[in-house]
């Protein structure tokens, strides 16, 4: 099925859910925030939020600094 990570189509299988997306983008162990169709999901609700054909999710890295 098709979805929209940061604005480009993406390829997932049915039933994937924001987690395992965000470890498939390699983003697994990084601090990151998501959002499903302009909804943020907390990081204890990414496993179980399953995505859905046509979905849009942004996903952003938190970097530290000054």
């Amino acid at each position: 099925m098709q979805v929209f990570v940061n604005g480009k189509i993406q390829d997932v299988p049915e039933s994937t859910t924001l987690r395992q997306l965000i470890e498939h983008l390699g983003l697994g162990k990084a601090l990151c925030a998501a959002e499903v169709n302009k909804k943020a999901v907390r990081r204890s609700e990414q496993e179980t939020t399953v995505l859905r054909p046509g979905d849009v999710i942004e996903v952003v890295t938190l970097v530290g600094g000054g």
